[in-house]
């Protein structure tokens, strides 16, 4: 029938907007006689949508129709999948994900059924199940039909969610075991006479040993034979080399119905050239003998499943002791990481970048770290015995052996990566663990794994993050000489040769690991309680430097605070017992310059790391306790100020400490998950130190100058960031001076005394030292730098009265007393009110001077060759747009709203979106590219040890600052392309808010 031209507009629309990729053919498909009954039905069409593929589902759907014996069979069919939602979403979601299946369905239209029902046991079956839904079968045939009818079931339960990845895994293993019961079974009946002779265990190894089984892959078996009572070993042998064989060719050949899955024997001693099946007695003569390293490890998953299971246990009860004790063989770990290599060596090299299961950061990385550690650690751990890598990791977390993040980063990666790989071969039913590369394949795969809005992108984002998740994680584990050292067991110092010692450097992340190694030795060599403690802490140390983006400038550090503390009593005992101290330190080391430039400057800071608390940043009272109390005791103006400088050095270094700790997290706590906290967090604990340095400095100054009470009243009024409570770590410090004469003191005296104040403390403050300058910056002063220094209130209220200039309205918003006298300062603040907050707001003529003046700022002021899209004050959606928008709301509306009338940006943006004066939306946008420029401004400072306002260019240091941002190896692109995302949101909102474009 064809249709009017307007219904199949709006019906190709439909298909299109329900996920089809080809709406013309759906409709086809739709109009088919046999969907008529159905084909309006809009249950159908929301049903189809959800599944991965839904054009694919559609055809399947039918086929299976059309292949129905008769109209009574075509009604129940789809009057079911009407009605009843668990068969719709089982039958669509494995029609729309699996081609193979679906020609199973079209081949044996009947088995739809096996998806009806929905009791408990079908929910989550197991091998009696799965042994009962093949107990029909009497030849390889009807094998095969029946075990695509149960693998039906549990491809169903898996694409609509009801199993995760793990259950899958394990039903599959559990049907691979119901499936060897009934082909052993098959080959005894035929042969009566063998069956009879011979005691024959079946002993699964591999994923299915490990309850972890792939949709299409090879089960690894080992076959241990033994005689009955009375019979010829020999001929028993034979008898069971017989059953074996047949038992894997019914498995294995293809059939009409194609084939199950390969049995394969090859991890059996000797492999393919050895016996198929041996006596128990012969297998553990060939492991004590013969066995190499990967040998015992392969025995990890080695689980009996079929035929005569007492004899099963008893060949794994046998071989258990050498298993756990082969990590006392010479050269294990070099064994084992050796192995790793040549698997990822015998990749096509084409391939690698999309080898799901063997390439780098695939599943084999995890597996291999895990059977490692469990191979160190099990032969005294029974708990981490498991064959199966997800409980084996959970159990090795547990016993402490995997950081807690480690190891729930690795059970995320895992589990996607395994989802990724049963989606890819549920498909075709093949086996494959190849990324496919055909846009269609990748969208029906990333719709499966629930991602719907742009399918390809986030499939790729997801897989690229996770494998690079397990690289790191892996060559943390895997590589860390700890492990050496834990699994030598001769009586002896271990040592690494040189060659074996680089290639582990250079795997954690070493630029220069002949200079590492000097360190090492340094460090480690010796037979003091310090190189004791340092050879016990540098393996753990050296996995925390590999996760920074210097590795090299870690343990360099790390070497001179040793250098400095190693003889000091306290400072092995924290790196000792204090398991977060360590960690600490070692994140502070290797994050960047500052830090551990202020550290080497006192290292007894590094007592700071040791206890949370000690991170906490102090209260402006508190600290400014400390430098009044630190100043009185010193002589002389001089000694006071280098004084208040110690505490301001080692209160940045707790700052700094804190920050680097917050943003990278710990295996105990992860990262500050609010990034707008940790600006808060830094902006307050650095303006207040600064106040108390200041305030310091002043109490020093009238001291020596004076005695206890200078001449006059005195207030430092804090202006730009120092006044917002968001100073960074490269803040100058800009204020104004205020004085008052006290009664009875002349006006030209209480000048010069007020100038000499200034004067003094400036000089004091920038004074060459160990100690980070402090630098006043003065110049939001009126009349800039041609006027004086310091004002009378007097004279700053003719001044404003008279003079004043919107731009100079706009600086005092963010004028705030700092230091010296309370009273005097409150002054400031009542005479400044009207000015900044003016009555009914700002005029259009001083709105368009502001605008003026920030157009000429964006002009003129953009440093030559610097790119405006990633300056983070003067560049597009920086601080200066963020700025000024909100600094111009104050201005308008600070009058009438109370809430505006603060010096703090993010304060003041959250106050204006309260009232209403800008969309919620757009003050989250502008919130967040504020918070963001605030932190890569406080990042280059961490990294390079300088002030700067855009990206390093050295590539080392840009990964740190990504690393600072929360960006994994690798990633820098990703943080750069997010800045301008980020910021250029942010403009579009300015220019609407402030511009009024």
């Amino acid at each position: 029938m064809t249709l009017p031209q307007g219904r199949r507009s709006s019906t190709f629309t439909r298909l299109l907007r329900h996920g089809f990729t080809d709406p013309s053919a759906a409709e086809r498909l739709l109009g088919a006689p046999e969907l008529s009954a159905v084909r309006t039905d809009p249950v159908l069409l929301d049903a189809l949508s959800a599944a991965a593929d839904p054009d694919l589902a559609l055809l399947g759907l039918l086929r299976l129709v059309e292949g129905q014996p008769d109209d009574t069979s075509r009604r129940e069919l789809l009057d079911t999948l009407v009605s009843a939602k668990p068969l719709r979403d089982r039958l669509l979601g494995v029609l729309g994900a699996s081609e193979a299946l679906a020609d199973h369905l079209a081949r044996h239209p009947g088995d739809w059924r096996a998806l009806a029902t929905y009791e408990l046991a079908d929910l989550h079956p197991g091998v009696e199940e799965f042994e009962r839904g093949l107990e029909d079968a009497t030849d390889p045939v009807s094998l095969r039909v029946s075990y695509r009818r149960c693998l039906l079931a549990i491809a169903a339960r898996d694409v609509c969610g009801t199993t995760d990845v793990a259950e899958a895994a394990a039903e599959l293993a559990d049907l691979a075991t119901a499936t060897l019961r009934a082909a052993l079974g098959m080959a005894e009946a035929a042969a009566p006479a063998d069956a009879a002779q011979c005691r024959l265990a079946v002993i699964a190894m591999g994923k299915c040993g490990g309850h972890e089984l792939n949709y299409v892959s090879d089960v690894d078996v080992i076959f241990v034979g033994e005689a009955v009572d009375g019979a010829d070993e020999g001929k028993a042998i034979q008898a069971a080399t017989r059953l074996a064989s047949h038992m894997m060719r019914i498995c294995s050949e293809t059939t009409v119905e194609g084939t199950i899955w390969p049995v394969d024997a090859n991890l059996r001693p000797e492999g393919r050239n050895g016996p198929l099946v041996r006596t128990l007695s012969s297998h553990l003569a060939y492991y004590q003998r013969w066995a190499k390293t990967w040998e015992f490890q392969a025995l990890l998953k080695a689980r009996p499943v079929a035929g005569d299971l007492a004899l099963g246990e008893e060949y794994v009860n046998t071989l258990a002791p050498l298993v756990w004790h082969a990590a006392e063989r010479d050269n294990f770990v070099p064994d084992v990481q050796k192995m790793r290599r040549r698997v990822v060596e015998n990749i096509p090299a084409g391939e690698v970048d999309r080898e799901l299961k063997l390439g780098p950061g695939g599943l084999r990385d995890v597996e291999f770290a895990v059977q490692m550690l469990q191979l160190v650690h099990g032969r005294g751990d029974t708990s981490i015995r498991s064959g199966s890598t997800l409980v084996a990791l959970e159990a090795l977390a547990a016993g402490g052996y995997v950081g807690r993040v480690d190891a729930v980063q690795l059970d995320d990666a895992y589990r996607f990566l395994r989802s990724l790989e049963h989606r890819i071969q549920l498909f075709k039913m093949r086996r494959t663990h190849l990324i496919p590369e055909d846009d269609a394949d990748l969208r029906r795969i990333g719709r499966s794994l629930g991602m719907r809005t742009e399918p390809i992108t986030e499939l790729n984002r997801a897989w690229k993050r996770h494998t690079s998740v397990v690289r790191r994680l892996h060559e943390k584990l895997f590589y860390r000489p700890l492990l050496d050292a834990v699994a030598q067991l001769a009586p002896g110092e271990t040592r690494l040769s040189t060659e074996a010692a680089r290639e582990r450097l250079v795997a954690l992340g070493y630029h220069d690991p002949a200079a590492a190694l000097r360190h090492l030795e340094a460090l480690a060599s010796g037979v003091t309680r310090k190189a004791a403690i340092q050879r016990t802490l540098l393996p753990v140390l050296l996995g925390w430097f590999a996760d920074s983006a210097d590795p090299d400038a870690g343990l360099l550090n790390f070497r001179k605070v040793s250098d400095a503390l190693g003889k000091t009593p306290w400072y092995l005992r924290l790196l000792r017992d204090e398991g977060a101290a360590a960690e600490n330190l070692a994140r502070v080391l290797s994050a960047g310059r500052l830090a551990p430039d202020l550290l080497m400057r006192a290292p007894e800071a590094v007592a700071l790391l040791g206890d949370q608390r000690g991170l906490e940043p102090r209260d402006h009272a508190h600290l400014e306790q400390e430098v009044l109390a630190a100043v009185g005791r010193a002589d002389g103006g001089e000694q006071a100020v280098a004084a208040a400088r110690g505490v301001r050095r080692r209160e940045l270094f707790r700052t700094t400490a804190a920050d680097i700790i917050g943003s990278y997290g710990t295996e105990e706590s992860p990262a500050e998950a609010d990034p707008g906290a940790l600006v808060d967090r830094v902006g307050d604990a650095v303006s207040d130190l600064t106040a108390a340095t200041i305030a310091g400095t002043l109490r020093a100054v009238v001291r020596e100058g004076w005695g206890d009470t200078l001449p006059v009243r005195f207030a430092v009024i804090g202006m730009g960031r120092l006044g917002g409570h968001e100073l960074g770590y490269g803040s100058d410090a800009d204020v104004l001076f205020v004085h008052e004469a006290r009664e009875g003191v002349g006006d030209q005296e209480a000048g010069n005394a007020a100038a000499k104040v200034v004067s003094e403390m400036r000089r004091l403050l920038q004074i060459p030292s160990a100690d980070p300058p402090l630098l006043i910056d003065t110049d939001l002063r009126p009349e800039g730098k041609s006027g004086p220094l310091v004002r009378t209130l007097a004279s700053y209220e003719a001044y404003y009265r008279r003079w004043s200039l919107v731009w100079e309205a706009q600086a005092l918003l963010r004028a705030e007393p700092i230091a010296g006298d309370a009273e005097l300062g409150r002054a400031f603040i009542e005479l400044v009110d009207p000015l900044r907050y003016p009555a009914e707001g700002l005029g259009d003529d001083a709105i368009r001077e502001i605008r003026r003046l920030k157009a000429r700022m964006e002009a003129e002021r953009m440093p030559r060759g610097a790119d405006p899209t990633l300056h983070t004050k003067l560049g597009r959606g920086g601080l200066s747009d963020v700025e000024w928008t909100v600094q111009l709301m104050q201005l308008t509306h600070g009058w009438a709203e109370p809430g505006l009338r603060t010096t703090r940006t993010r304060e003041a943006l959250a106050a204006a979106c309260a009232a209403e004066l800008i969309p919620t939306e757009d003050a989250a946008i502008l919130d967040e590219a504020w918070v963001l420029a605030t932190r890569v401004r406080n990042a280059v400072m961490l990294v390079r040890g300088r002030a700067g306002d855009t990206f390093p260019s050295d590539g080392r240091e840009l990964a740190a600052v990504g690393r600072y941002l929360g960006y994994d190896p690798g990633h820098v692109g990703d943080m750069l392309d997010d800045y301008r995302r980020t910021t250029r949101r942010a403009r579009a909102v300015m220019e609407e808010r402030f511009y009024g474009a």
